[in-house]
């Protein structure tokens, strides 16, 4: 055990080395565009490294046998109070006015450089996701579109059980292909349109089937937010909130049925498209694709659809694969069921991979805007970030796997009974997960272009 102990110390020391070095991918929208270079180290190094990372981790695990133990790291917490009735009442009014001064100012304030393009892009979705699998979701007292939802009377219809999780996951995926063909991550004026008619399908929906049902089988945010902060260290529970290692709660999550499954492969592949369409590669593809006269909105939805089958096929291949080198009678749909949870680290690491080196490239531009929503300053400034900075993104996303290759030994020790089964049947989601690694860092290592 001693020397156990010794592994695995020496393992998250190196890692936090690497993290203290280390830099994410820039996102592709907002009013301010920031380039990110690629690194310096040879492509073809940086993808053995992270695949032979992802490999060790799993070959660590496989010495933490005692079921005890395991039991024991994912279990642990520690209570604190949960924040009072006051706070939740400010949290709700500063997310109904968030989104009321985002309406407003996209619609009157400036074309260029519009505060509420920033606040959505960099605030919103880059910004405040990372607090929700960083440090806890704050999202069902933040979510305006729920605060509202509570002031209309509502029908109580019932949700067809039948379409499950599907409205979600396929809404996820409708405006994700929004942000792409169209010019709502620079223009406010389109981007306003899209956030109004959100609300309008939103309050509509609650106030037929209920807020409850709504905002927890068919609402794409409340589901994003939900799952990214079962990764996070702060948890919710009925005795206020609980402190727990990060990704503790993952192995405890409930994923009910496979449209669910689909939603936590779909939110991983959300983010990998939307690196995948700011490289080089995309954008002579897409030249091809325009030059033979294809519309590129159908060719963006291709790849969409595409990818997602094939990030979604292979995991339920691996699921099946998994079933047998197990040798199990649990079905394969079950077995997917319980492991989707390890891939939200992985989701979540290349959130932060992706999104952190945008964030704060213009987060003096966010502080500069907000002080003048209605007008243009003089100059507008942006965070230069030094060259090593893109290691900090590698970091995060091998973090991100290894934390994932942890949830999985978990979930197989609380699984199946025996311990050469339990090893044995995350053989084919390792091979998965090397091959999310790989992708992932490929990505990350590529020079950023203007999305075609």
């Amino acid at each position: 055990m001693s020397r156990l102990r010794v592994r695995l110390a020496g393992a998250a020391a190196g890692l936090l080395a690497l993290l203290a070095v280390a830099d994410p991918a820039l996102a592709h929208g907002g009013a301010i565009a920031a380039n990110r270079q690629p690194v310096t180290v040879p492509t073809w190094l940086v993808l053995l490294t992270g695949g032979a990372a992802v490999g060790a981790s799993f070959l660590l695990a496989t010495f933490v046998t005692d079921r005890a133990m395991v039991r024991a790291v994912d279990g642990w917490r520690r209570l604190v109070p949960a924040p009072g009735r006051l706070a939740r009442g400010v949290a709700k009014a500063v997310g109904v006015l968030g989104l009321v001064a985002v309406l407003a100012v996209a619609a009157v304030g400036p074309t260029g450089n519009n505060a509420a393009v920033l606040f959505v892009w960099v605030g919103w979705w880059a910004g405040y996701t990372m607090t929700t699998y960083l440090v806890g979701d704050s999202w069902p007292a933040v979510n305006p579109w729920r605060t509202l939802a509570g002031l209309l009377p509502s029908m109580d219809e019932s949700y067809p059980d039948r379409l499950g999780s599907w409205p979600a996951t396929l809404a996820l995926l409708a405006l994700i292909w929004v942000e792409t063909v169209s010019p709502i991550t620079d223009d406010p004026r389109p981007m306003a349109a899209v956030v109004l008619a959100y609300t309008l399908v939103t309050l509509t929906g609650a106030a037929v089937y209920g807020a409850d049902q709504w905002f927890r089988r068919a609402d794409p945010m409340a589901r994003v937010f939900r799952y990214y902060g079962a990764v996070a260290p702060v948890q919710r529970t009925g005795d206020g909130l609980s402190v727990r290692l990060p990704g503790g709660a993952l192995s405890e999550l409930e994923v009910e049925d496979g449209s669910e499954v689909a939603f936590v492969v779909a939110l991983l592949w959300a983010t990998t498209f939307d690196g995948f369409v700011s490289t080089a590669a995309w954008a002579g593809v897409a030249e091809g694709v325009r030059a033979a006269g294809v519309p590129l909105a159908l060719a963006y939805l291709a790849v969409l659809a595409g990818g997602f089958g094939l990030f979604l096929g292979g995991y339920r291949l691996s699921s099946r694969l998994a079933r047998r080198t197990g040798d199990t009678y649990l079905s394969a749909g079950v077995v997917a069921r319980r492991f989707a949870p390890s891939l939200l680290a992985i989701a979540a690491g290349y959130h932060l991979a992706h999104y952190l080196g945008f964030l704060l490239s213009l987060a003096p531009a966010i502080v500069v805007l907000a002080a003048t929503p209605l007008s243009v300053p003089a100059q507008v400034p942006v965070l230069p970030l030094p060259g090593w900075f893109d290691l900090v993104g590698m970091a995060a996303i091998l973090l991100g796997h290894v934390l994932a290759v942890w949830v999985a030994h978990a979930t197989a020790y609380d699984l199946f009974p025996g311990r050469l089964q339990a090893v044995r049947s995350q053989y084919p989601f390792i091979a998965v997960m090397v091959f999310y690694t790989m992708t992932s860092l490929w990505l990350l290592a590529q020079p950023e272009v203007p999305t075609p």
